[in-house]
């Protein structure tokens, strides 16, 4: 098992790369459509409408496959044996971050319900504020891996 994973470790860094450029890509375009949504759109009209279509779709058919590929990609390269020194911090702070990514996925779809229901609560400048929660873990997931102190 430990060839396969050897062998794979090429392939599965790279689709793992892939799926988090696509999920990061959603992460940071979804709460930018909320603002225009937001602040565009009044409930009921053809523009409320589209935003609402253009959110799910984001968030269904790109964010959601996305994040399970990044999960599970990311999972087979911490099995694989060699890549990860658990002794050090980065894996640690690394995985904090990701689940911080994942929260904030789950967050911008239960207010993705809430534009659904007509109920959301939230302004343009608090989903301007929560956009800048991605680039920050962004950041320290990449500097962690990069420099691995």
């Amino acid at each position: 098992m430990t060839d396969f994973f050897a062998l794979a470790y090429p392939w599965v860094k790279a689709f793992h790369i892939i799926a988090v450029i696509s999920w990061m890509a959603g992460l940071f375009y979804l709460p930018r459509v909320m603002v225009y949504h937001v602040e565009r759109a009044e409930c009921g009209d053809i523009l409320d409408s589209t935003f609402k279509i253009m959110e799910l779709k984001l968030f269904r058919f790109i964010m959601n496959p996305a994040l399970i590929a990044s999960w599970f990609f990311g999972l087979i390269l911490v099995m694989t044996p060699g890549v990860v020194d658990w002794s050090s911090v980065w894996p640690w702070l690394k995985a904090i971050s990701v689940i911080g990514m994942t929260w904030f996925h789950h967050w911008l779809g239960l207010r993705r319900k809430d534009f659904e229901s007509g109920s959301n609560a939230l302004s343009g400048r608090q989903y301007r504020m929560m956009n800048e929660v991605p680039t920050i873990l962004l950041i320290v997931i990449v500097v962690s891996v990069v420099v691995k102190f």
